[in-house]
């Protein structure tokens, strides 16, 4: 087969500031970002569902099951999240009531996988009004793999809650089970529970500088790089990423001038960041960018959610909003897109 190849050259960028759709055309040539040891090959096709149809708003993120090698996607359109094989295989969809998780997290417990999920639901709720669905208030919701609710965050163990739920963006779970949630739409603070619920504590807030203070704490993910668990936070509009001790307290900047980090995935030392202005940033353990992903020329594509099919580039990003590595080093990125899309990038030997 005819092999078409794009790289994209790896100079660092200072700070900047389920419908049917027509799809775009068929993708039968791989394409190739990266460089060096962080090349990829966009794998074609993949995610696409049996009957041709988008999947829907995505505006949430991905994580891949190390367990049973699936990945799982969220949505704010009533297929909620959906299921795939590593391949690209479509396998179904999960948790109706879960529509709208704009963040997730995985983690074993008790030998099975649970995912963990930040539910704003704002746009997913117009949606499951006109199905006729009560709407859902912002919550963290733990599910297993089949979609039952294991937990809920508030519940009668949580207590009073400073600055309220509205704007929940991110959550990320602790060796031990405490759970985070930022509330990056909303107060800025993020806060810390225990295994079941109970309020534990509350930091940060609205700022910047040296201080756990963001603008948009939009993502967050306990690192264990560096010893003891620790807590990155994508402080969007700030553009940067910070490292926090578990109780809260500043530890200093891991990455600046980033593109409005979103999401964060770890793989061994290094880390892939969506950043919002359309692009993909691999840094290593200093935080220092050694690839970059999907850059996307096209100004005029950042962060742009109305982006149609037939505007998109094969392994060109417009709005990277979640991302999920696997344990080959295989990346599946979802854009903050209308009509929804995910695309894996298949890591290339070195």
């Amino acid at each position: 087969m005819k092999r078409a190849f794009l790289f994209l050259l790896p100079t660092l960028a200072l700070a900047h500031p389920g419908e049917h759709t027509e799809p775009g055309p068929e993708v039968t040539e791989a394409v190739r970002t990266g460089n060096g040891e962080w090349s990829y090959e966009v794998a074609p096709g993949w995610g696409e569902l049996p009957d041709g149809t988008t999947i829907g708003p995505t505006h949430g993120g991905v994580v891949f099951d190390p367990k049973t090698g699936r990945v799982y996607v969220s949505t704010d359109a009533l297929l909620s999240i959906l299921v795939y094989e590593a391949d690209g295989t479509y396998v179904g969809n999960i948790a109706p009531e879960c529509q709208g998780f704009h963040a997730m997290d995985i983690r074993e417990e008790d030998g099975k996988s649970v995912l963990y999920g930040a539910q704003l639901n704002a746009y997913g709720n117009k949606i499951r009004n006109g199905a006729g669905l009560e709407p859902t208030a912002p919550r963290v919701c733990k599910i297993d793999t089949e979609g039952k609710l294991l937990l809920e965050i508030p519940n009668e163990n949580t207590g009073e809650v400073k600055g309220g739920w509205k704007g929940l963006t991110g959550v990320a779970v602790a060796p031990d089970g405490s759970i985070f949630a930022s509330m990056g739409y909303g107060s800025q603070f993020i806060h810390k529970f225990d295994a079941e619920g109970k309020l534990l504590k509350t930091f940060g807030g609205r700022g910047k500088g040296d201080k756990v203070l963001t603008n948009t704490s939009h993502g967050l993910k306990v690192d264990t790089r560096f010893g003891e668990a620790r807590l990155l936070v994508c402080d969007r509009e700030n553009r940067r990423l910070f490292h926090a001790t578990l109780d809260g307290e500043w530890i200093g900047e891991y990455a600046t001038h980033l593109r409005r980090p979103c999401a964060v995935t770890l793989h061994g030392d290094h880390c892939a960041v969506a950043e919002l202005e359309a692009r993909v940033t691999i840094l290593d353990k200093n935080g220092t960018p050694v690839s970059f992903l999907g850059d996307n020329p096209n100004r005029g594509q950042w962060a742009k959610f109305p982006v149609a099919p037939k505007d998109m580039k094969p392994g060109i990003f417009t709005a990277p909003h979640g991302l999920s590595f696997d344990p080959d080093g295989n990346l599946y990125v979802q854009d903050w897109n209308q009509t929804g899309r995910v695309t894996k990038l298949k890591k290339l030997a070195p």
